[in-house]
C-alpha cells in the first residue's frame, strides 16, 4: 500500500512540474490563429483561403483528467492592444490604397521574413517610384512594429522573432493569386 501511494505521489509531481512549465514555450496554434485574424483584417476577407474546419477527437483516460486542464489553458495572443489596432489600421489604409495595386501588378512581393519589398521597379512609372518606395518603407516598419507590439503585449518581448516568421507564413498564405512572394531561398514566386 505504502509503495502505490509513493508511485501515485510520485506520478502527481511529474505532472505538476510539467504543468508549470507549459507556458515556457511559444504558443505557435494562437500565434497563427491571431495572425490570420490581424491579416484577414488588413487585406480583407475576399483574400481568406476556404477554412477547413478539423475536430478533435475524443479523449479519455486517466492522463486526459490531468492533462486535459492544461490544454484547455493554452493562451491566446492579444492582438487587440490599442498600439496594435492603430498600426493595422494605417496597414490596411495603405493596403487598400498602394499597396493591393502594386502587388496584382508585380511590382512589389512579400517577403520570407514577414516584409514587403520592390521586386520589379521597371513596372512602376518613374513617376511613382518615389511613392511606392515610400508606402513600401512605412509597410515594413509598421509590420516590424506590430510584430514586437504583440511580443510586448504578451509579456513575451523573446517570441518577436517567433511571430514575426508565423506572420511572414500567413501572409504568403492569404495571398491572392497573382501575388509575389519569396520562397525559404528567397526567389520570388508567384501565387
Amino acid at each position: 500500500m505504502r509503495s502505490l501511494r509513493m508511485l501515485l505521489l510520485s506520478f502527481s509531481l511529474v505532472l505538476l512540474s510539467a504543468c508549470v512549465t507549459i507556458n515556457v514555450y511559444f504558443p505557435a496554434a494562437a500565434a497563427e490563429k491571431a495572425a490570420e485574424q490581424f491579416i484577414g483584417n488588413v487585406i480583407g476577407e475576399s483574400a481568406k483561403q476556404p477554412e477547413v474546419k478539423s475536430e478533435r477527437p475524443p479523449q479519455a483516460g486517466l492522463l486526459d483528467f490531468f492533462i486535459g486542464a492544461a490544454q484547455a489553458a493554452e493562451p491566446d495572443l492579444n492582438i487587440q492592444t490599442p498600439a496594435v489596432r492603430e498600426i493595422q489600421a494605417r496597414m490596411k489604409q495603405r493596403f487598400d490604397g498602394q499597396l493591393t495595386q502594386a502587388l496584382a501588378a508585380g511590382s512589389i512581393g512579400l517577403t520570407r521574413d514577414g516584409l514587403v519589398a520592390v521586386r520589379d521597379a521597371s513596372a512602376v512609372p518613374l513617376g511613382e517610384r518615389a511613392g511606392l518606395n515610400q508606402a513600401v518603407a512605412e509597410e515594413n516598419r509598421d509590420r516590424k512594429a506590430v510584430y514586437a507590439e504583440i511580443a510586448r503585449a504578451n509579456g513575451h518581448p523573446e517570441w518577436e522573432a517567433q511571430i514575426q516568421s508565423t506572420f511572414a507564413a500567413q501572409w504568403v498564405q492569404q495571398a491572392r493569386a497573382g501575388w509575389y512572394y519569396q520562397d525559404a531561398a528567397g526567389a520570388w514566386k508567384q501565387r
